[in-house]
């Protein structure tokens, strides 16, 4: 079976995931990773779908849908080869502050130069209070150690308070 990559994006309203996901099914697509978020008031949505269709069928197949609720999908195709496990330490790096631009791009960096991907990012704004949660694979326990300091000097750059944790792990 091959693998698409769906985003919708659009003004948040209920139906949403049911009028996608009926779609979906109705071409025998299957969900086996999703990622769906409200963002002031727009609702965004990543698919990884199982489906033997191509992306241009799939796309056309929720078009009148995204017309009715006024998204815009994106439909391509995708490695069906899954990704290695990631090796390595995984850890919770957490932020926050005054909102300022920037905020984002100076930690991923600081993340970045000792090796470390992010694998989910979320950031919230309440008020004046900017709160920045990012998960991130290491290549060690080693790595987090040298990444501490430097996360710190960033963080004072920034004048925000940051943190880096070991995560915990998935209990399914």
């Amino acid at each position: 079976m091959g693998a698409l990559a769906i985003t919708a994006i659009g003004d948040d309203r209920p139906g949403i995931v049911a009028a996608v996901t009926e779609v979906l099914v109705a071409v025998d697509a299957n969900l086996e990773d999703t990622s769906m978020t409200i963002l002031r008031g727009h609702f965004a949505m990543m698919l990884i779908v199982g489906c033997d269709r191509p992306a241009a069928e799939v796309e056309a197949a929720v078009a009148p849908v995204a017309a009715e609720l006024d998204l815009v999908v994106s439909v391509r195709e995708v490695s069906t080869v899954p990704p290695a496990a990631a090796a390595g330490a995984h850890y919770v790096v957490t932020v926050h502050g005054a909102d300022r631009p920037g905020i984002v791009a100076r930690i991923s960096r600081v993340i970045a130069a000792h090796g470390g991907n992010v694998t989910d990012l979320v950031t919230r704004l309440a008020g004046n209070l900017y709160v920045l949660t990012v998960e991130i694979d290491l290549p060690s326990a080693q790595a987090a150690e040298a990444l501490r300091p430097e996360l710190a000097v960033a963080a004072a750059d920034l004048d925000v308070v940051a943190g880096l944790h070991p995560a915990d792990a998935d209990v399914l």
